[in-house]
């Protein structure tokens, strides 16, 4: 049998669900050249129905294994793939039917070790989810850094794609979990691999349900970048602190505010002043007000909860 172009890896953890939404999209790709594997990680509530129902569908591979985090199973799938390149997409996300064509297209053109997309949100999903979506691309809060710009851009593990020689040269994922794609895309990048923004392979992410939730992740993704620096000097930057100081300033001017009254309600301006900007631009890039109102407690607590799981860590030993 001919080897195909793609080899589609997906670890997945008790979400049947999003695993249905996630084959059913692909299902629908103008581009059919690649097969599936799905890696079930050690999960109580399989996927195998939902593997069994597209198994007709799709040139599709399931696998059940112990539990050990994203980055063992996505590797657990590179040693069994059969594709030129691995691709790897969240559970929770949706494939947009040109996302194979438009990737095959900028190889064909500008070839690649490896590459990354951005994420968008979806009409279909909730309002919440939608206010999230915008924050984590939004140039206010993260600075364009998760795939909206190509300048020093590093892939993430909800799309990403890389060739059979780079993960036999790096070894694939060496963190457990916790930016274990930022942890690879910095060796990949030191090993003098070619990476790239693909602008149009885009998924649509879904994040999680609630604000909560979305607490709890970016907690850990604040936590993860703080690993990362911790194992490559310089890898943490200006703009990874930000969220670091909005959280402390947020506190010190509540600290300050019945002593330094003046001081702390300029703090205070500023915040509103900002996070109106953040109000406007999501209405801008959504078309939608309900979401743009939803964007600013989801700015809020992105920020709050990357910078609070970023200083806990470099604080630790």
């Amino acid at each position: 049998m001919r080897a195909p172009r793609f080899s589609i890896v997906v670890p997945v953890y008790n979400r049947p669900n999003e695993i249905q939404e996630l084959l059913e999209s692909l299902t629908h790709q103008t581009n059919k050249d690649f097969e599936v594997i799905l890696v079930e990680d050690g999960s109580s509530i399989t996927s195998e129905k939902v593997y069994a129902d597209y198994a007709s569908r799709l040139t599709i591979h399931y696998y059940y294994k112990a539990n050990s985090g994203p980055g063992p199973s996505r590797n657990f799938g590179f040693e069994r793939a059969r594709g030129e390149y691995f691709v790897v997409f969240d559970s929770d996300c949706i494939i947009p039917e040109h996302y194979f064509e438009s990737v095959e297209k900028f190889l064909n053109t500008e070839p690649l070790n490896a590459w990354g997309g951005p994420d968008r949100g979806h009409q279909k999903f909730t309002l919440v989810q939608q206010a999230m979506g915008y924050t984590m691309a939004s140039v206010f809060t993260t600075g364009g850094i998760r795939g909206g710009k190509s300048s020093g851009f590093q892939p993430r593990s909800f799309n990403m794609g890389i060739s059979r020689k780079v993960f036999e040269q790096t070894g694939g994922f060496k963190f457990d979990r916790l930016a274990e794609d930022i942890e690879l895309s910095v060796r990949m990048r030191k090993q003098g691999f070619r990476i790239g923004l693909i602008p149009d392979a885009y998924v649509y992410h879904k994040r999680r349900a609630n604000f909560s939730e979305f607490f709890n992740q970016v907690k850990n993704f604040g936590k993860g970048r703080a690993l990362v620096g911790k194992a490559h000097a310089g890898e943490v930057k200006v703009t990874h602190w930000f969220p670091a100081f909005f959280l402390i300033g947020i506190l010190l001017s509540v600290v300050l505010l019945p002593i330094f009254k003046g001081l702390a309600l300029t703090g205070f301006v500023f915040y509103g002043v900002y996070l109106v900007s953040i109000f406007v631009d999501c209405c801008l890039t959504t078309k939608s007000v309900m979401v743009a109102l939803l964007s600013v407690p989801a700015a809020l607590v992105q920020l709050t909860g990357y910078g609070y799981g970023f200083l806990k860590e470099m604080l630790s030993r």
